[in-house]
Protein backbone atom coordinates (compact mmCIF):
# COMPACT_ATOMS: atom_id res chain seq x y z
CA UNK A 1 0.00 0.00 0.00
CA UNK A 2 1.64 3.33 -0.76
CA UNK A 3 1.79 6.10 1.46
CA UNK A 4 0.61 9.51 -0.31
CA UNK A 5 1.41 9.71 -3.65
CA UNK A 6 4.73 11.12 -4.86
CA UNK A 7 4.98 13.32 -8.64
CA UNK A 8 7.63 15.64 -10.01
CA UNK A 9 6.26 19.52 -8.60
CA UNK A 10 3.91 20.72 -10.94
CA UNK A 11 5.45 24.57 -10.06
CA UNK A 12 8.27 24.80 -12.44
CA UNK A 13 11.44 22.83 -11.78
CA UNK A 14 10.82 19.11 -12.94
CA UNK A 15 13.38 17.96 -10.44
CA UNK A 16 11.18 18.90 -7.54
CA UNK A 17 9.90 15.82 -6.31
CA UNK A 18 6.43 16.41 -4.12
CA UNK A 19 5.15 13.87 -1.82
CA UNK A 20 1.39 14.65 -0.97
CA UNK A 21 -0.77 13.74 1.88
CA UNK A 22 -4.00 15.38 2.31
CA UNK A 23 -3.05 19.61 3.13
CA UNK A 24 0.31 17.72 3.52
CA UNK A 25 3.01 18.68 0.90
CA UNK A 26 6.77 17.63 1.53
CA UNK A 27 8.88 18.22 -1.68
CA UNK A 28 12.58 17.43 -1.99
CA UNK A 29 14.94 18.56 -4.82
CA UNK A 30 17.60 16.05 -5.65
CA UNK A 31 19.89 17.74 -6.97
CA UNK A 32 20.36 20.31 -3.62
CA UNK A 33 21.06 17.05 -1.86
CA UNK A 34 24.11 16.05 -0.67
CA UNK A 35 23.03 12.92 1.23
CA UNK A 36 24.00 14.25 5.03
CA UNK A 37 20.92 12.91 6.50
CA UNK A 38 20.94 15.63 9.08
CA UNK A 39 16.90 15.77 7.95
CA UNK A 40 16.71 11.97 8.73
CA UNK A 41 18.30 12.34 11.75
CA UNK A 42 16.43 15.47 13.00
CA UNK A 43 13.06 13.69 11.79
CA UNK A 44 11.66 12.59 14.99
CA UNK A 45 8.87 10.28 13.40
CA UNK A 46 11.04 8.89 10.92
CA UNK A 47 9.51 10.45 7.82
CA UNK A 48 12.44 10.29 5.69
CA UNK A 49 15.07 7.93 4.17
CA UNK A 50 18.63 8.10 2.31
CA UNK A 51 18.26 6.35 -0.65
CA UNK A 52 20.95 6.37 -3.73
CA UNK A 53 22.73 9.02 -1.51
CA UNK A 54 19.23 11.17 -1.81
CA UNK A 55 16.51 12.13 0.71
CA UNK A 56 13.45 10.23 -0.33
CA UNK A 57 10.01 10.80 1.35
CA UNK A 58 8.86 7.50 2.93
CA UNK A 59 6.14 7.61 5.52
CA UNK A 60 4.78 10.82 4.79
CA UNK A 61 1.35 10.00 6.88
CA UNK A 62 3.67 10.24 9.72
CA UNK A 63 4.63 13.72 9.90
CA UNK A 64 3.42 16.09 11.98
CA UNK A 65 4.84 19.10 10.36
CA UNK A 66 7.47 20.13 13.23
CA UNK A 67 9.76 21.45 10.44
CA UNK A 68 13.08 20.17 11.38
CA UNK A 69 13.90 18.78 8.18
CA UNK A 70 13.82 21.91 6.37
CA UNK A 71 15.05 23.95 9.02
CA UNK A 72 18.13 21.43 9.56
CA UNK A 73 19.10 21.27 6.02
CA UNK A 74 22.04 22.96 4.96
CA UNK A 75 21.48 22.73 1.33
CA UNK A 76 17.41 23.70 1.46
CA UNK A 77 16.83 20.41 -0.34
CA UNK A 78 13.40 20.04 1.25
CA UNK A 79 10.13 21.77 1.72
CA UNK A 80 7.16 21.00 3.75
CA UNK A 81 4.15 23.19 3.00
CA UNK A 82 0.51 22.56 4.89
CA UNK A 83 -1.58 23.64 7.41
CA UNK A 84 0.05 23.41 10.42
CA UNK A 85 -1.75 22.03 12.43
CA UNK A 86 -0.41 18.89 13.30
CA UNK A 87 2.31 19.96 14.90
CA UNK A 88 5.06 23.03 15.47
CA UNK A 89 5.76 23.99 12.59
CA UNK A 90 3.26 26.45 10.11
CA UNK A 91 3.74 27.55 6.67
Amino acid sequence: MREGSLSVDKKGDPERIAADHGDLRIITIPRYCKGCGICVTFCPKSVLEIQSFKVHVARIRDCIQCMQCELRCPDFAIEVHGTGKKGSGEK
